[in-house]
């Protein structure tokens, strides 16, 4: 399969200044024991597999995909210091990995795509539009029958049940009114140090028009899965609030 190149966008987000923090959360103990199980688990097999990783980040899940036998990934990402650090893994680890600047409402067809994932990327946009933008872009670059699978921020969680989030190592707020749009601000802390990411508010039903105004003829939403090796180290009742109130959801499309 040939990956046409994008050229790199002159934009300097906030992930530029957090790209070091933002690394060490996913060593978080939601990270490790649940976003990682419940993505691989709603993934399978990937052997043999093309994949875009859209929002990549300094390619955490990236390299897994690799590690799990996939034998082409690709992975975007809008903040060119995320894309350096991400290379400078695969300089140390060559793995075959491809990292492309790139802003996912603007990028546009650059492949076709047994898969196309993304980790927490959905839940930046603010506007249905913006929202609408990614998913074409999604869409666009899936081969016919291909999947979408992500873990994106919960849209259905309740406001009320925010506070459970601070026993998983961060908090989680949203600004009033409770409506379309809202900025939700989730503050992590890492090593001592505390680092916020902004998602927005949308909900399940403007996602559902979205991912069918794509093109997606299916739709379906996945609860979190804890790791036998989660509920191994902290015991089932440290992760009861968690499956309970769901802050993540997983979201798979087929198209």
């Amino acid at each position: 399969m040939t990956v046409s190149k994008v050229n790199d966008v002159i934009y300097t987000p906030y992930y530029d200044t957090i790209a070091q923090e933002y690394k060490k959360s996913k060593e978080l103990p939601k990270g490790l024991n649940v976003d990682v199980h419940t993505y691989f688990n709603l993934l399978g097999n990937l052997a043999g597999k093309s994949i875009l990783d859209l929002g990549c980040g300094e390619g955490f899940y990236t390299r897994k995909f690799k590690h799990k036998g996939a034998a082409i990934v690709v992975g975007v990402d809008i903040s060119p210091k995320m894309i350096e650090l991400a290379r400078q893994e695969e300089g140390k680890e060559p793995l075959g990995i491809e990292y492309i600047v790139g802003d996912v409402m603007e990028l546009g067809k650059i492949g076709s795509f047994d898969f196309v994932v993304a980790s927490y990327l959905l839940n930046h946009a603010q506007t249905k539009e913006e929202l609408l933008k990614m998913c074409q872009t999604i869409h666009a670059n899936l081969r016919p029958g291909g999947r979408f699978v992500a873990i994106n921020d919960n849209v259905q969680q309740s406001p009320d049940s925010y506070p459970i989030c601070e026993k998983y190592g961060y908090t989680k707020r949203i600004s009033k009114p409770f409506q379309e749009g809202a900025t939700i601000t989730l503050t992590f802390s890492v090593n001592g140090s505390n680092f916020q990411l902004y998602d927005y508010y949308l909900s399940k039903a403007t996602y559902e028009w979205a991912f069918r105004t794509a093109g997606f003829k299916e739709i379906r939403w996945h609860k979190p899965i804890v790791s036998p090796e989660g509920v191994r180290e902290f015991g089932e009742e440290f992760w009861q609030d968690f499956l309970e109130y769901a802050p993540m959801v997983g979201i798979e499309c087929l198209k």
